[in-house]
Order: structure tokens, then sequence, then C-alpha cells
């Protein structure tokens, strides 16, 4: 009885021999030497499987939001950048366009100068340079800088009489305030209004 326990188990456990060693013949080795396939993780539950692709939709778009106010804010700054560093280039030039204002009231822009300052104009026009300042103006101290004040019946409000020097700005930008003389309007007598000393005078 032990003897055929051994035959039974030897085959399928510890014998590993091909050759059958009591009938000669080639064991058939397949079915023992199979190796069972990889059990696959389990599935997780709908709900749960549905929270991680929520979750990782959600990481996903802050990312993206991210990236994309990053790109805005890099634009944002480069443009900053550049405005500011022509706002600086000019109102270096600013004098230079006071001198070709002053020739051309003189009648001394003539010739290539005329030309030069045509020319100069026109690049400053292009990157975004404007005047302002015209005489009749309402005051407004954002934009005007007073340098001469006085009263007159001529206005109904404070108002740009005269403009001594034009202002300049790039879009919205002042670069230089237009430099005025103002007007404020003459304040009216009222006309109920006697002098005290009228009667004093009769009596």
């Amino acid at each position: 009885m032990p003897a055929r326990e051994n035959r039974h188990e030897e085959p399928v456990i510890r014998d590993k021999r091909k050759i059958d060693p009591e009938t000669g013949q080639v064991r058939d080795t397949s079915a023992t030497q199979q190796v069972a396939p990889a059990e696959a993780p389990p599935e997780p539950p709908d709900g749960e499987l549905a929270a991680q692709l929520a979750e990782r939709t959600s990481d996903l778009q802050r990312l993206q939001a991210e990236y994309t106010n990053y790109r805005r804010r890099v634009e944002r700054d480069r443009v900053a950048v550049r405005e500011q560093a022509v706002a600086g280039a000019l109102a270096e030039l600013l004098p230079v366009l006071d001198d070709i204002g002053r020739a051309r009231d003189h009648g001394e822009l003539t010739g290539g100068f005329a030309k030069v300052a045509e020319s100069l104009e026109a690049a400053v026009t292009k990157l975004g340079l404007s005047s302002f300042g015209q005489k009749g103006d309402p005051f407004d101290p954002m934009v005007h800088e007073a340098l001469m004040h006085s009263y007159s019946p001529e206005v109904t409000e404070p108002t740009a009489i005269e403009v001594l020097q034009p202002g300049y700005r790039m879009g919205d930008r002042v670069l230089r305030p237009a430099r005025v003389a103002v007007a404020e309007p003459t304040e009216a007598v009222p006309a109920d209004a006697a002098p005290a000393s009228n009667d004093d005078d009769e009596n």
C-alpha cells in the first residue's frame, strides 16, 4: 500500500523525469509544466472608478488652467516691458520735437531739416506717440499743467486759453502733460447787492 502511494505521488509532485522508468515511454509533461496565467488585479467598483476618473480629469483641468494663466502672465509682462522701453525712448525725444515745433512756428523748418523733422515725426507717430492740448480745451488736471492763471468773463469753466507747451501721450499713458495758461470764469456780482454806503450818503 505505501509503495502504491509513492508511485502515485512521484509523477505529480517529485518525479520530473521526462522518461517513465517503468514503461520507457516519454512522458507528456505539458500539462504539469503549464504556468498559470497571472491573475489580473481586481477591477475597482464602478463608483470608485468614476471617482478616480473625476480626480484625474480635475488634475488635468487644473494643470491646463495654470499653464494658460502662466502664458498670459508672460505675454502681459512682455508687452509691459516693451511699452516701458518705447515710452522711455519717446520721452527722451520730446525736447527734440519741441525744437521742431518752435522752428515750424517761426518758419525755419525748411530744406533738408524739414524732411528730417517729418521723418522723425512719422516714426514716433508709428510708435504710438500723439500730441494733445488745444486752446479752448477744458482744463483737466490729469492731463494739463497750469503755468499761468487768470479770470475771464469769456469762459464758463476753467479753460486752457493758451498752450505754452503741447502734451504727449502714448496710448493711454501720458508722457508729459500739456502746459497751459488757465482762465476761470469771473465771479458775477449779484444784481440786488447794492453798496451799503448809499443810504448813509443820502442822509
